[in-house]
């Protein structure tokens, strides 16, 4: 399957490929009519092959739906609904899109920055009859001389999405259809996922997580995807109890959002009985890891996955007792490799950048020479990521280059801090951090939420730290939260803290 429409092609036709809570399924023969019916009808719209679509929808079946079969004719380029206006103002310029996709009647600011743009706007209409990610398109055609028609193929961009852009102007991704396909097959056989399956997506579908690993990983393995509104811990065992699906995958702080609710929540806990439960997109604590698994009963796979590589890279293997808390597994579809910075491959043990090579690796940014005469070295991608590999080649990430703490020629991994403190019974999360340093350049700082309940001062978690970490490596500065701040698709976000905190 090198195609978006090959891949919808793998289930049943009865079975169900997209549902909702509360929503009647869309079956995998409904979903290959609305592919057909969306390639039919962006051509006549004027858009056609590697035509970007910027797509602005609220998370939801349709959203999952528009992107799968937009995706299976033009370039899908999902943006967070969430942005304020002169964010799609820089978005929707840099993107250049011949189509801005929106949901019917939205008040959405990516409108007023279309028509600022001369972008075409399209409305996604549904009716109240129509199953989960059903879908017409309402709207002008436009001119398009360079119309490319019909379906998509292998070497086809389908998907472009944005880097964070946390240090830097954000960098443009674009992921072939060869790219995104393979990266859901090397989801789809890591889970073991089959027709039987089914998955709850709580990821938003703007990123790349819930894109590939929930939407596409099941598609490809002709299982079923149920789409949320969204995250909501509040809302999350009633979606467990109603569609009761086999599997779901989340970032670490769903997870613990979701294990402050479990007790209350026990019996629904029993009777649905999970087969697996997925993390990635940032570090799981190994903490928080072991009480998934003792709560659910199910074994916890961490994952690894970044939107250079359509998201999967490393995942920690099946059966239950093969994961490695702390690790984030395997490689799982392109080559591992760690590499110093001459270039050079490192041994077994040995701390340096992780690096990637494989067919669901992006070829390169667009329009950006110098960001890809930095990423790539003799082929392999840089990732900007520091690990090592154990003699069974499980990947163990130390933290992001740019995160590293450098306090007077001390590197210290952030990583490594937060785990220790994590360890004290008061502490319920943690995000460790660089604030600089005068003399020093950086030092150790670190946002800290409290259990429920619990009373702790900043000198007594220093004297912890001080009995299980080098002098140097205990945060200078403590900061008591009752929340951390998270990025949009829940990641705590370690770079840019220390300013948002009013401690630069």
């Amino acid at each position: 399957m090198n195609t978006l429409r090959d891949l919808v092609s793998s289930g049943a036709g009865e079975d169900t490929a997209i549902a909702a809570p509360g929503r009647q399924p869309l079956t995998y023969q409904g979903l290959r009519a609305q592919l057909d019916y969306t390639i039919s009808r962006l051509n006549e719209l004027g858009v056609g092959r590697n035509d970007p679509v910027a797509i602005v929808l609220p998370n939801g079946p349709e959203m999952a739906s528009a992107f799968i079969c937009i995706g299976a004719a033009a370039t899908t380029a999902p943006l967070n609904p969430a942005y304020r206006g002169e964010e799609f103002d820089f978005y929707l310029k840099d993107l250049q899109p011949k189509l801005l996709v929106v949901a019917e009647g939205t008040d959405s600011p990516a409108v007023a920055s279309a028509a600022k743009l001369d972008i075409n706007v399209v409305s996604l209409q549904v009716e109240d009859s129509d199953p989960a990610g059903k879908f017409a398109l309402i709207g002008e055609s436009i001119t398009n001389s360079s119309l490319t028609p019909g379906p998509a193929q292998s070497s086809d961009i389908a998907l472009v999405l944005h880097t964070s852009g946390t240090t830097s102007r954000p960098k443009l991704v674009p992921l072939s259809q060869q790219n995104v396909c393979a990266s859901a097959r090397n989801v789809a056989t890591s889970l073991a996922l089959t027709p039987a399956d089914r998955c709850l997506n709580i990821m938003p579908l703007f990123h790349i997580h819930g894109l590939i690993a929930a939407v596409l990983g099941s598609l490809h393995a002709g299982a079923s995807v149920s789409c949320t509104g969204g995250f909501n811990a509040l809302k999350f065992f009633n979606w467990l109890e109603e569609v009761r699906p086999s599997w779901y995958t989340g970032v670490p702080t769903m997870h613990q959002a979701i294990l402050s609710r479990a007790e209350r929540n026990r019996d629904i806990i029993q009777s649905v009985r999970l087969r697996l439960l997925r993390s990635s997109s940032a570090s799981l604590p190994p903490q928080v890891m072991q009480e998934l698994e003792t709560t659910f009963d199910a074994p916890v796979i961490e994952a690894y996955g970044m939107t250079e590589a359509a998201h999967q890279m490393a995942c920690n293997p099946l059966p239950r007792g093969s994961q490695k808390p702390g690790a984030v597994g395997l490689a799982a579809g392109p080559k591992v490799s760690i590499m110093n910075a001459e270039g050079e491959h490192m041994a077994s043990g040995d701390i340096g950048e992780v690096v990637i090579q494989g067919e669901n690796v992006t070829s390169g940014y667009l329009n950006n020479d110098q960001a890809n005469a930095s990423a790539f070295t003799n082929g392999w991608f840089r990732t900007g990521d520091q690990g090592h590999i154990d003699s069974e080649g499980y990947l163990t990430l130390t933290g992001r280059l740019k995160e590293i703490i450098n306090r007077g020629g001390e590197k210290i991994s952030p990583r490594e801090v937060d785990e220790i403190l994590l360890d004290h019974e008061s502490v319920a999360q943690v995000v460790t951090f660089a604030i600089p340093h005068q003399k020093l350049g950086e030092d150790v700082a670190a946002a800290v939420v409290l259990e429920e309940g619990a009373v702790l001062d900043a000198n007594d978690l220093r004297d912890y730290a001080a009995t299980r970490l080098a002098d140097f490596k205990v945060p200078k500065k403590i900061v008591f939260l009752e929340e951390i701040p998270k990025g949009p698709t829940g990641k705590l976000q370690r770079i840019g803290l220390a300013e948002k905190l009013g401690l630069t």
